[in-house]
């Protein structure tokens, strides 16, 4: 295994770390800003009224895009598996 099989492994399980996260996290920061948007403009300084909608938001998405995620995962883990023997020799 050669140092360059080892950084094309993990830049590639960086990059679908990355695309999985953000999917996750992009919404839930847009709505965290919108709710903080809207709790400064009524000063209500409640903390649920923040937490529970990007809870809600990051169920929903992990609900629409579940079934596209796992499959992204399975793809890449299999392909990883299926090239271990090309990657030791």
């Amino acid at each position: 295994m050669t140092p360059e099989t080892i950084i094309q492994v993990g830049q590639e399980s960086l990059y679908y770390l990355t695309i999985l996260l953000l999917l996750l996290l992009v919404p839930a920061l847009i709505v965290g800003v919108l709710i903080s948007m809207f709790q400064a403009a009524t000063q209500i300084n409640e903390m649920t009224l923040s937490f529970i909608p990007k809870l809600l938001v990051t169920l929903l998405v992990m609900v629409v895009a579940g079934p596209w995620m796992l499959r992204l995962m399975t793809t890449y883990t299999l392909r990883l598996f299926e090239d271990i023997p090309n990657m030791l020799g």
